[in-house]
């Protein structure tokens, strides 16, 4: 395993930081705030006697005060909440707390950089094509993982394609750390990414990515989906409408380079949930590229794929994928990631509704109703009625659309209950079920889209700034101090687990990667790490060995870019 340092001191001349030790008690967004927008900073664990704001010139700008206190629920750390909101003239300023300093940005756009790394990390996770310098620069690598020799696995085999049998399944994104693709995952992070795409199409059409694509007709960003999309096609077995759950080596490779990775790579069991999710993706995909000219006819390709996998669904409705079931009957072995779910409910909501919004069916309307939730979850890869919520939301269909704001304005007023007395100014935090695997993308960006879908849809600008300050938090308003994306802010990731950031010889990890964050669970501790706290929000390792808290994953990065693009069209 090949694994490098960056100085804090080298970091922080890029970043324009004051003192590499700032973020031991003042804990801001590290981005930047919006010059017209609530801005709040929390000092951490000391009562501060003096709070001043300067600007670059050394000149007080404001004297603060905190505003109220809060004491951590996980550790009895005492925090100080202050707010600079009257501060609204753009400019780099410097918060002084005691002699400890830091910088602060006010900007009119501050999430602008951010917005286009988030999504341009997808290009630099592409599989089975080279990463151009032109595009990537440090980053560029050969290509890897062609995958036009992929073999049919014993579990996936039928009559027309025989175990052993070779077909070619190119394109597409890695999924996380390691090197295989998953259709649950990566249909999920399309359909976060859409269900934005469709509020804002004008930014998205502005939003200029450095991909091969970039100068045709087609938004970038769904030129970057195209490039998934065209892998989800060859997963779908052209004789029964059936998908593969997954195209996969049979173990995870080692911390290489794609160009040095020689496992033979399999599509594995076609499962109902990979299946339905498909069909969504493509159905709802179908809409968005009709008439494209870019890519002519293949709305009509798509919307046709749709209803063969939901046919297929529907003659194998408990077709689930179950690892170590299907290990002990077949060979080779797979223990890779298995995205097992049992429970398909919510993958029917959301199947059924992007085909009665792409096809008109009444069919589809009256399974979507007779599968709609109880109750509102946030989209997460394995719990997908959400989006199916806004799909509906976002519709013509009065009905359909009115009982889908009653539940996300349950789910809404809920969060925005918690503010008020958290640590950190900020709707999640504060619970333990809030850290987890994967928890800055699933209990803070995703719920944010949520509270932004309940600003469009339901009241405008009652959710909108809390869901601004989950994403304060992710930015470095927490309790260590750290900016949870990769390649901005004061203090960073510096070694996620991730087989490209590790391997490719460059000091600093790709940009703009959302990492999973703290995670109580230390399931990786067995390997011999060891974490300084078991508190939940203070459970992170920033080494390329923590799986459990440190890794990267296509899903956790679409909601970051979901979260980040919309705001930063809003403001």
């Amino acid at each position: 395993m090949i694994l490098r340092k960056i100085t804090l001191f080298s970091l922080l001349l890029t970043t324009g930081a004051v003192m590499a030790d700032d973020q031991d008690v003042i804990r801001i967004n590290q981005i930047g705030y919006f010059s017209q927008q609530e801005k709040v900073l929390v000092v951490d664990n000391i009562k501060p006697k003096s709070i001043v704001l300067m600007n670059e010139a050394g000149k007080k700008v404001a004297k603060l005060r905190p505003t109220r206190s809060a004491v951590s629920p996980f550790t009895g750390k005492t925090r100080y909440v202050v707010d600079f909101s009257k501060v609204a003239s753009p400019g780099q300023y410097v918060v002084d707390v005691d002699g400890r300093q830091t910088s602060v940005l006010v900007s009119d756009h501050p999430l602008k950089d951010l917005a286009k790394a988030s999504v341009q990390a997808f290009y630099m996770m592409r599989s089975g094509m080279e990463i151009e310098s032109s595009l990537a620069g440090k980053y560029a690598r050969p290509l890897g993982h062609p995958d036009i020799q992929v073999m049919i696995h014993p579990s996936a085999a039928s009559p027309m394609r025989p175990a052993g049998m070779v077909i070619a399944s190119p394109y597409g994104w890695y999924d996380a750390g390691d090197y295989n693709k998953y259709i649950v995952n990566s249909a999920f992070t399309i359909g976060m990414m859409l269900a934005v795409y469709e509020q804002i199409p004008d930014y998205f059409a502005s939003l200029k990515l450095d991909i091969p694509e970039r100068d045709n007709a087609t938004p970038d960003l769904l030129d970057e989906i195209m490039y998934n999309i065209k892998w989800m096609f060859t997963m779908q077995d052209p004789y029964d409408g059936g998908v593969y759950h997954k195209l996969t080596t049979p173990n995870f490779e080692g911390f290489v380079m794609p160009a040095d990775c020689h496992q033979q790579r399999y599509v594995v069991q076609k499962s109902v949930t990979a299946t339905l999710d498909f069909a969504a993706v493509m159905a709802q995909a179908s809409r968005l590229f009709k008439g494209s000219p870019d890519y002519p006819g293949l709305s009509e390709q798509m919307i046709k794929a749709a209803e063969a996998a939901f046919a297929w669904a529907k003659d194998h409705p408990d077709a689930f994928y179950r690892q170590g079931m299907m290990n002990q009957r077949f060979q080779p072995a797979v223990n890779t990631g298995e995205y097992g779910d049992g429970f398909a409910k919510d993958e029917w909501f959301w199947a059924a509704t992007q085909l009665a919004l792409a096809t008109g069916k009444t069919a589809y309307r009256d399974l979507a109703l007779s599968n709609m939730p109880e109750r509102f979850a946030v989209p997460v890869w394995g719990m997908l009625s959400g989006l199916g919520v806004y799909a509906w939301l976002a519709s013509t269909d009065a009905a359909m659309a009115d009982k889908c704001k009653e539940l996300l304005k349950a789910y809404a007023d809920q969060a925005l209950q918690n503010t008020a007395t958290s640590n950190f100014m900020a709707p999640f935090g504060d619970k333990p079920s809030d850290f987890g695997w994967g928890c800055l993308a699933e209990s803070f960006c995703s719920p944010a889209v949520a509270l932004l879908f309940a600003d469009r849809f339901i009241q405008s600008g009652k959710y909108r700034k809390d869901a601004l300050r989950s994403l304060d938090y992710v930015l470095g308003r927490n309790p260590l101090g750290y900016c949870y994306v990769t390649g901005f802010g004061q203090k960073s990731p510096l070694r996620p687990h991730q087989r490209l950031s590790a391997a490719d010889g460059v000091d600093a990890p790709m940009p703009g990667l959302l990492v999973g964050g703290p995670n109580p669970g230390q399931q990786d501790k067995g390997s011999g790490l060891k974490y300084a706290s078991s508190a939940p929000d203070e459970s992170y390792l920033d080494l390329a060995e923590s799986y459990a808290s440190n890794e990267i994953a296509i899903n956790w990065n679409a909601s970051l870019v979901a979260v980040v693009c919309w705001l930063d069209a809003l403001m």
